[in-house]
Formats: C-alpha cells, structure tokens, sequence
C-alpha cells in the first residue's frame, strides 16, 4: 500500500522534495510515438508553462526540472514561511488565480461588507487556502490536472493520463539535494535526447545557462545563494558557476563518445564529500538506488522519527553513496 502523503512530508526536517509524475497510457506525453509517428514534442511546452507560472502563484519554488517522453521531474522548495506572512487578501487573491472561488472570497476581494459569520466562514476559508498554497500535493495536482485535460481534448479521449499518484522524496540535505538536482538535470543526457546539457530542451538546467551567459540567473527558478554563511540570503545553497560546471563534467561522464572526467578535488564535491565515483552514479541512478527519502544518518533519523517511522530504509544506501 502506498505511504499516505503526510508521512512523507517533513517541513520542520527539509523543504525539498523530488517529485516524479508517470504517464499510464501506452501514448507518451511528449516526443514522437515510433508506433503512429505522431509527434507530442509541442505538449513540453504546456508542461514547462504550467510548471513556472504555478511557482508564481504557489508559496513553492522550482530548483529543478527535467520534462521527458512520458515522465516529468521536479525539485521543488516549499517556502511555507511565505505563506504565513502573506495577508488575507493576498492569500484569496492567489487563489483566485488557480480556481474561481466561493461567493464569499469573491464578496470579500471586491470589498463588500461582510457580516460576523461571514468573516468567520471566511477565516476558515483562507488558513486552508494558506495551508494549499504550500502543499506540493496541491501543486502537483493542479499542473497535472490542467496537462491531463488538454492532453485528452487533443487525444479525443477521457480517463486517467498520469498515473494515481506522483512518487516523492525528501531530500534531506546538501548532498541529496544536489545529486538529485543534477540527477534531473541531466535526465536529457543520460536518455541521448541531448549531447549537452545546454542544449537539452525543456530543462532547469539549460534555462540557468543561458541566463548565466548574460550574468543573470532565471527569476522563474530558485536562485544559486552560493555556499553556506552568515547571513546567508536565501536560495540554493551552492555557488552556480561551480554547479554548472560539475554537471557539464558529469554529462560528459555519461556519454560514451564524450571525454570526462570528475575529480575528488571539484569544488562542489569536495565541500560535500561525495567521492567522484559515487557522484557518477548517483547522478545516474538516483531514482533506483533510493526509494523514499534521502540524506545522510542524522538527518534520516530525525526525519524519521519526526514521521513516526519506524524503519531508516535508504540508510545503509545512503551511508554508502553519500558518506
């Protein structure tokens, strides 16, 4: 039986999660079907539309994301700090962008005076708005509702496009998150769908490059703050630059045809201690070696102790990929 959400979610342990959505029909969500030659490559677009704008409006940030043929990856951060400080009326006024409301949220936004039970209803209204908008459950399903009706409009069909449940991991720390993010990252490379990262299309990766060529980094993604400090703004907790050239190592590791190589002494691996040949294959089996939560012994356990877990059941992986 899968694990109810809520025991997978741990905010006061981490507020990162690996999301992972599956198609279930045998017709992909995007590239070309080799059976009917019939190309899906322009519905990569409403996924990657969808997914930025909702960071918009959801108390949630995008790390990371890779779109493939019938699959999408997501590294989400959930801000729910945000979501406490933001007023009544911004909180409605988000909601109002993803459904249209009850009556009472709309008398409320247009100013009319409300009675004293009615501002009763709508307190209660508003903290389950609050709680939605920074609920990775509630962003998953609105991006894969929307994909889902229009992929069936266009099919000519109805019934279920994703399967029941997307799969999600917590990831605990430093470490998981960034093997993770390069992980999805380079999903492109690793399928030979592209030969660099920069040119994998639809992906947080080649979004950050092209911004970082300008000297810029992508306002729709979580920004690289760089390494840990006092005073630390927030953001990912990595010096971009360092990032960007690991993973193009990485990919360069994974392509036969490509010379690589990754070294102990790389910055970012270095301040992590991963050793290179772990690196290499988390980086490429992420999803296959872990399955629920990641992170090293300290921080495993208090997440599952947090949840009430009763069993550690990454650790022994986890102290031997990540140290």
């Amino acid at each position: 039986m899968p694990t109810a959400r809520k025991k997978q979610v741990s905010l006061s342990d981490t507020k990162y999660y690996h999301c992972i959505s599956r198609c279930v029909r045998r017709a992909f969500l995007c590239g070309e079907d080799s059976f009917t030659g019939r190309s899906y490559e322009h519905r990569r677009d409403w996924v990657e539309e969808k997914l930025l704008t909702l960071a918009k409006v959801f108390c949630i940030e995008v790390c990371g994301y890779a779109v493939m043929s019938n699959h999408t990856h997501i590294v989400l951060y959930v801000d729910d700090k945000k979501a406490e400080r933001l007023s009544d009326k911004a909180i409605v006024i988000r909601w109002h962008k993803l459904f249209k409301g009850n009556w009472l949220t709309q008398k409320f936004i247009n100013g009319n005076e409300l009675s004293e039970s009615e501002h009763s209803m709508l307190a209660a209204d508003i903290t389950e708005f609050r709680l939605r908008l920074a609920s990775i459950s509630w962003f998953m399903r609105v991006l894969n509702e929307d994909i889902a009706r229009r992929a069936n409009k266009e099919d000519g069909c109805t019934g279920r496009f994703w399967e029941g449940r997307f799969k999600s991991q917590a990831l605990l720390d430093t470490a998981a998150l960034a093997a993770c993010m390069a992980y999805v990252d380079l999903n492109p490379v690793r399928a030979k769908m592209a030969e660099t990262p920069e040119t994998s299309d639809y992906t947080s990766i080649k979004k950050r490059i092209e911004c970082a060529r300008q000297g810029k980094q992508p306002k729709s993604l979580r920004r690289f703050a760089g390494n840990p400090r006092a005073n630390m703004p927030s953001g990912l907790p990595f010096d971009l630059t360092y990032y960007i050239q690991l993973v193009e190592l990485t990919g360069r590791c994974m392509r036969a045809d490509k010379r690589g190589y990754i070294s102990d002494s790389q910055p970012l691996l270095a301040r992590l201690q991963i050793e290179p040949d772990n690196w290499l294959k988390l980086t490429s089996q992420f999803t296959k070696v872990f399955h629920g939560a990641v992170g090293r012994k300290q921080a495993m356990t208090d997440y599952c102790e947090h949840l009430n877990k009763k069993r550690r059941v990454n650790l022994t992986q986890c102290e031997r990929l990540l140290g």
